[in-house]
């Protein structure tokens, strides 16, 4: 295409056609503005992205290292608790024998008896432990996970109304899973009566449940018990759902250890924290 010209005032001779050229310059700066614009955009996606990705690796790698130190702890708990349970079945044959010898003798058939006493009760803890180093086989089906909270409610109350506890929950009238209905059921009963034993001089339980969306990262659903305690020290706090660690009188430190197992033979994730202005949080997404 033949160039533009246009007539010089000053000389009366053409010259070319500069203000066209300007403003197609111009043009190329905005766009050069607009892509640079998008590119600093897109970067500063790619960064938040990378940090979240980060953060997200990070958690991954403790849960990978929590469950590796579970694992260990179990298998040491089962090769423990096989060693103590032939003996304790000795003592248990011998203190029995010895009940019938001094069955005409108060005081020394009831130190007999408190020795049978202590081995039946070490028989129960070798149980337990056995019992948690089993690996745990779900039967996943469909259940209505409003009607699961419901009765572990139920059984939690006898605890509640001991320890003066008022409980809210939060949550649609049914909402269907698929999951295994009575492991599901024991993990909520034993967080509801861990948090009932957190508040021994009363106070205020929620548990809030609710599907799978974008914003609480579950794949079906997600279960939130909190409480009005004085929440964990945050010295313990990595170390709540190791096997045997309780600081209770009472007691074997299985209880949290075996939640952390069903929920994990579900593919899902519990986690522990505290809340701002006091009380803990047990977070169970699935």
């Amino acid at each position: 295409m033949p160039e533009t010209l246009t007539i010089s005032p000053e000389t009366g001779t053409p010259r070319p056609d500069y203000a066209r050229r300007v403003d197609e310059l111009g043009r190329i700066v905005e766009q050069y503005n607009q892509i640079t614009e998008k590119l600093q955009k897109s970067h500063d996606q790619l960064t938040q992205t990378v940090l979240s990705l980060r953060k997200e690796l990070g958690e991954k790698n403790k849960q990978l290292e929590r469950k590796n130190r579970l694992a260990a702890l179990g298998e040491m708990a089962a090769g423990m608790a096989h060693e103590i349970r032939n003996p304790l079945g000795g003592i248990q044959l011998y203190a029995s024998l010895l009940a019938k010898d001094v069955a005409d003798k108060k005081d020394s058939l009831e130190l007999v008896r408190k020795i049978s006493g202590g081995v039946k009760h070490l028989e129960s803890l070798v149980s337990q432990v056995l019992h948690f180093t089993r690996e745990i086989q779900i039967n996943p089906q469909p259940i209505d996970l409003a009607r699961v909270i419901a009765q572990a409610l139920e059984y939690a109350d006898p605890r509640f109304q001991q320890n003066n506890c008022a409980c809210t929950v939060q949550g649609p009238a049914s909402l269907m899973v698929t999951a295994d209905p009575v492991l599901l059921g024991q993990s909520v009963l034993n967080l509801l009566l861990n948090a009932a034993d957190a508040l021994p001089g009363g106070g205020n339980i929620t548990i809030r449940y609710a599907a799978a969306d974008e914003s609480n990262g579950a794949r079906q659903f997600i279960i939130c018990v909190t409480d009005t305690g004085p929440g964990i020290d945050p010295s313990i706090l990595d170390r709540i759902f190791n096997p045997f660690f309780t600081t209770r009188d009472h007691g074997t430190g299985l209880g949290l250890s075996i939640v952390h197992r069903i929920i994990e033979a579900h593919e899902g994730t519990i986690t522990a924290a505290n809340i701002e202005g006091g009380g803990a949080r047990f977070e169970i997404r699935v």
